[in-house]
């Protein structure tokens, strides 16, 4: 089973849709390499108009699976140089799937439903707009684990929101509503069939003329300073001295055990 389906590649609207429903579409490492695959696939192909990002199964996603975080027990110091020396000097492979997405020349539209949790909301930040559903649940989440998000925020959050509201998400992992993240700029708006919605609104897109739409995104990202490699140069390092530390292994044992952390 592919864990990124391709749907429509040809056509003007194609869609990109994270294909693990049984786990509420969690993110892999899999999965992740697989959604650039598609992105650089879908980047060359003639005729493209919009792309919609959607999760299969009335979920968009879970976040990072667990069984990811759980592998990296043991070899945390070789994850962490992999962080720190992302092969094009740009993106690692957790931030590279975010920054793919924002590369498409064309306009991505997020159509999120269920939940939309961690490395998921980072990957629907990336898109040019989000429609949710009023009943959506968004949150990054990574704080729960003792971490901060490093998939590709940096990309995306400064563009939407003021510093004070955003630390505010990072730092307490709250979980909002579709009209509460509407409220907090994080989605474009809301709709009852957000994947319907979205796909409207891609045709409605691929109706104007390709140039200027392709053109539109170029001026919009670039008046937005748009410094990707900064930022996620401090992610990735900022990450790096938090993992493994003691007080992000209480935050899991604590977790785990259904208890109250206790930090030093």
């Amino acid at each position: 089973m592919a864990l990124i389906e391709i749907l429509n590649a040809e056509g003007p609207v194609a869609e990109l849709r994270l294909n693990r429903p049984e786990k509420k579409n969690a993110v892999t490492l899999e999965l992740l390499a697989d959604l650039v695959a598609a992105c650089t696939k879908l980047a060359g192909q003639p005729g493209l108009r919009a792309v919609v990002l959607s999760g299969e199964g009335g979920d968009f996603s879970a976040g990072i699976d667990t069984s990811v975080l759980m592998g990296f027990a043991g070899k945390l110091d070789a994850i962490k140089a992999e962080m720190l020396a992302p092969p094009d000097g740009v993106a690692n492979r957790f931030q590279a799937p975010a920054m793919a997405l924002a590369n498409l020349p064309v306009p991505v539209i997020a159509a999120i439903d269920g939940v939309c949790f961690g490395a998921g909301i980072q990957l629907a930040l990336a898109a040019d707009f989000r429609i949710a559903a009023p009943g959506a649940k968004l949150s990054i989440m990574e704080a729960k684990w003792g971490l901060i998000p490093d998939m590709g925020i940096s990309l995306s959050l400064p563009k939407l929101m003021p510093a004070d509201r955003a630390k505010a998400l990072i730092m307490t992992a709250r979980v909002m509503s579709g009209e509460e993240a509407l409220a907090e700029g994080l989605v474009t708006r809301v709709s009852d069939e957000p994947h319907g919605a979205a796909m409207a609104f891609a045709q409605e897109l691929s109706a104007r003329s390709p140039d200027a739409v392709r053109a539109s995104k170029a001026l919009v990202d670039a008046l937005w300073e748009n410094r990707s490699a900064e930022g996620l140069r401090l992610e990735a390092e900022l990450q790096a001295g938090i993992m493994g530390a003691p007080n992000q292994v209480e935050t899991v044992m604590a977790r785990m055990q259904g208890r109250e952390p206790e930090y030093k």
